[in-house]
């Protein structure tokens, strides 16, 4: 008689319950320390038993690789679950009792039903390359938090400077920004000196004509002047912070397209995608065998449109569903927004439904699941994205 333990998955002790083929506890449930003395007793604990024995736990966060990697280096069949299959298979029940030990319970019997599938050992290569993508995505949001609460000082001290430069962080502009932020300091600086750190810092892009429009609208700027000495000093430091995590995330991209030539992927052959955005999708689908259709790795991605019905009642729009991994959404959007700009047919069915009156939003989502099509196909067959004559694609 088979037996299926279920493991709840925290960040200090593990719960583990093993259940036999009608779904009954077997033995008391284990506490198991996330120390390797508690993988250590979890082990024996699983060959103490007369049958063989399956093991199941959630994916949740960073916590479940250890334990997986020393179950299935002891031999153990392990299956991993979404965290919402279990959530979802656990609302079947009728008590909404909620604890670790009764979790573990539930996974253990949605193994038993045939849940899931085993799971391939996460691969190495893609799980360092999730790693570095998900933090290069940290410090690409850091570096957009700084470059709002910059300008939110601007808007105080000298709200006209946004529309002096196309870009407030341009290398130029930033180089100005170190030497004074707020409209009464540009407007003490002499034209000449002015010109030749504008020209200087652009290369040559901006002369004379810059630094007069710099200093009328300094002059006539309706800055608080009072808190210039304070604004000054933030904004020196933002800046600083800015440049210092757009360092780190170059490093990021060099160690990222590194690791990338080390896994077998032609996604960069998708007009769209390149190296960092591949890498993002290979880190965050791992398996793509894990999708045996499209419509899985659409759900996955959470682009799918909620629906919403109740009786004679439906809802007259719908939503992006937004589950599963935010990393692959984000980087699945950005390669819809580039590709529309720079694919044929892709470009052509954008401009065809914003002339029918579709949102901007509504019109990528739509070609999120396009790319997502090419992605699905390039990676279960291993192969570069080709387009087809007759302007089929494969």
């Amino acid at each position: 008689m088979p037996y299926f333990a279920g493991i709840d998955i925290a960040k200090r002790a593990h719960q583990m319950v093993v259940v036999d083929e009608r779904g009954q506890a077997v033995g008391k449930p284990l506490t198991i320390a996330n120390t390797r003395d508690g993988f250590t007793q979890c082990v024996d604990t699983l060959r103490a038993l007369p049958e063989t024995v399956q093991v199941a736990l959630e994916a949740t966060g960073p916590y479940w690789l250890a334990l997986y990697e020393h179950l299935t280096s002891a031999g153990f069949q392990v299956h991993v679950f979404n965290p919402l299959q279990v959530h979802a298979y656990r609302k079947t029940g009728v008590r909404i009792t909620k604890t670790d030990r009764r979790d573990a319970f539930w996974i253990a019997n949605f193994l038993r039903i045939g849940g899931s599938a085993a799971t391939p050992s996460p691969n190495q290569h893609l799980l360092q390359v999730r790693e570095l993508t998900r933090f290069r995505w940290n410090l690409i949001d850091q570096i957009g938090d700084n470059k709002r609460r910059v300008l939110n000082v601007l808007d105080r001290i000298f709200p006209e400077y946004e529309t002096l430069f196309s870009d407030v962080f341009l290398t130029s502009s930033r180089t100005l920004l170190k030497q004074a932020a707020s409209a009464d300091e540009l407007a003490a600086f002499d034209l000449r000196e002015l010109t030749a750190l504008l020209h200087s810092s652009s290369r040559g892009r901006f002369g004379v004509t810059k630094a007069q429009q710099v200093l009328d609208a300094a002059k006539n700027s309706i800055g608080i002047a009072f808190l210039a000495d304070a604004a000054q000093l933030e904004v020196g430091c933002l800046i600083a912070q800015i440049e210092f995590l757009q360092r780190q995330v170059e490093q990021v991209d060099l160690a990222i397209e590194a690791l990338l030539t080390q896994l077998p992927q032609h996604l960069t052959t998708i007009v769209g995608i390149g190296p960092v955005t591949a890498a993002t999708i290979l880190g965050e689908i791992g398996d793509i065998h894990r999708f045996d259709t499209l419509e899985k790795l659409v759900g996955y991605t959470g682009i799918d449109a909620r629906v919403y019905q109740s009786g004679q009642f439906t809802a007259s729009e719908m939503h992006m569903s937004k589950r599963g991994s935010p990393y692959l959404r984000r980087a699945v959007w950005l390669a819809a927004n580039i590709a529309r700009q720079h694919d044929p047919e892709l470009q052509a069915y954008y401009e065809r439904k914003r002339a029918e009156g579709k949102h901007h939003n509504t019109v990528i989502g739509a070609l999120c699941r396009k790319l997502l099509a090419r992605i699905f196909v390039v990676l279960k067959e291993q192969r570069p994205y080709q387009v087809r004559t007759g302007g089929a694609t494969a």
